[in-house]
């Protein structure tokens, strides 16, 4: 009996299961954008159910994912497992730019100050936190991408040389976002340039040999056992179904936040920056967690990258868009001068996340700096949000985001001179691979090593 217990397709019941109580929410009031915890349910019950269904659909598609590496390049595996993780955050800032482009003024805010609340979310709580936590584990279990050193918090996570094509396009991305705000707002220019680099990197990824994939245990091992057309059933059925149930459930789940948020005296604006977003990356953080927990830290590094990547260049990109198909002519996305501000920090901060990585390792000292300057600034403002009124609250909160950025340019700087070297190994073989993915060179070397 306890063997029977112990088979892969019990966790994949136990899994689907935990969706259940949301799908009958779901079914119960009319289906996508009738659940509102405002109106028809409790916002506590809307966080446990919408929650647990998200953590279900969390670990299915971290299964389908692993699973489809088999038969796909891992990073192509993983691009999509971002795309999917993050999609409730294309909706909600999809729903702001469509306002926007109605005729709300200050809609186009709202979409700009979700963006780069996500963006640096990700990159302050996800990357630092991840980094934090693979350290934390590797003291009791084994992990080969963890590397103990001597020093005051001096262990360090090591990535995959691989993951240099996705450090490069996120580069350029956030070199070009600092440009973003120039035009007056986000326009067809932005989006031709962001979504055609992102189309760039998905054309070199998918034209990468398979690799030979780790050695999987579990649920994967099990699913990669099976024939190739029943594989790849299961692999589209995990994509889609836990897809459907991610975008789905983390709106009501967000909402619910919300209220909760707001008895206790959360300002709105606030909420819509941080805890919205928040929500919506949980998916993400509960994959990459589970991958870190199974010692696959450099695939669980590997999938924030790149739904850093697909965040940075589709999901500023497609804003314009659709402000344009809403105001039924070509548009620009119009924001505030505060919305510059939350660019260019956001910016500043991808650009002081990718120096870190240069030498292809984050130590405990740089995910602790990169935790301590996100939460600060965030504390910051939430402290000048409720001691002030307007408008000292928005020229103080200004100053604190310009601050930050100069905080932010000058240690990415610092870092890129003095990791000069590996910058230009990171360049190497950036072109490299790209050289290969079109048949015109090898594949770079997996054992070479910068200082």
């Amino acid at each position: 009996m306890s063997s029977r217990l112990r088979h892969p397709l019990v966790a994949v019941i136990v899994t689907l299961l935990l969706t259940v109580p949301w799908i009958g929410t779901f079914l119960s009031y009319g289906g996508y954008g009738t659940v509102h915890p405002s109106e028809n349910i409790a916002a506590g019950l809307a966080v446990a159910v919408a929650g647990t269904a998200i953590l279900g659909a969390a670990f299915l598609l971290a299964w389908a994912a692993e699973t489809a590496e088999k038969d796909v390049p891992q990073a192509f595996a993983i691009a999509v497992l971002a795309v999917l993780a993050v999609a409730p955050e294309y909706a909600v800032d999809a729903l702001y730019a469509w306002q926007a482009g109605a005729g709300s003024s200050e809609a186009g805010n709202l979409a700009v100050a979700n963006m780069t609340g996500a963006n640096r979310i990700l990159i302050g709580l996800g990357w630092s936190g991840i980094a934090l936590f693979s350290i934390y584990r590797a003291t009791y279990t084994a992990d080969p991408a963890v590397e103990h050193r001597s020093g005051t918090l001096a262990d360090v996570v090591t990535l995959d040389r691989a993951i240099s094509l996705e450090i490069v396009f996120l580069l350029v991305a956030t070199a070009f976002a600092f440009l973003v705000p120039l035009g007056g707002g986000i326009g067809m220019v932005d989006t031709l340039v962001l979504v055609g680099l992102y189309l760039l990197y998905l054309l070199v990824i998918i034209r990468s040999d398979v690799d030979e994939t780790e050695a999987h245990v579990g649920v994967p091992a099990y699913f990669q056992g099976l024939p190739t057309l029943q594989r790849v059933a299961v692999v589209l059925f995990g994509f889609a179904f836990s897809g459907a149930i991610i975008f789905t459930a983390v709106h009501p789940f967000a909402e619910g936040l919300e209220q909760v948020g707001l008895q206790y005296g959360i300002p709105e604006f606030f909420m819509i920056q941080w805890l919205a977003p928040l929500a919506s990356e949980s998916p993400e953080l509960i994959v990459v967690a589970y991958l870190v927990n199974k010692a696959r830290t450099t695939a669980g590094f590997n999938a924030l990258i790149s739904s850093k990547l697909n965040q940075w260049t589709l999901l500023i990109g497609t804003l314009a868009v659709v402000y344009s198909i809403s105001a039924g002519s070509v548009g620009t996305l119009p924001f505030d001068s505060k919305q510059v501000a939350e660019i260019w920090i956001t910016a500043a901060q991808s650009f002081f996340a990718i120096a870190i990585l240069t030498n292809f390792e984050i130590s405990t000292r740089e995910a602790l700096a990169v935790l301590g300057l996100f939460v600060t600034q965030v504390l910051a403002e939430f402290y000048v949000i409720r001691a002030y009124t307007e408008p000292v609250v928005t020229e103080l909160s200004m100053t604190i985001l310009y601050g930050y950025t100069a905080v932010y340019v000058l240690l990415g700087l610092a870092l890129f001179v003095r990791r000069r070297d590996s910058v230009r190994e990171l360049l190497e073989r950036t072109a490299l691979t790209t050289r290969a993915a079109i048949g015109r060179g090898p594949r770079p070397s997996q054992t070479e090593h910068a200082d």
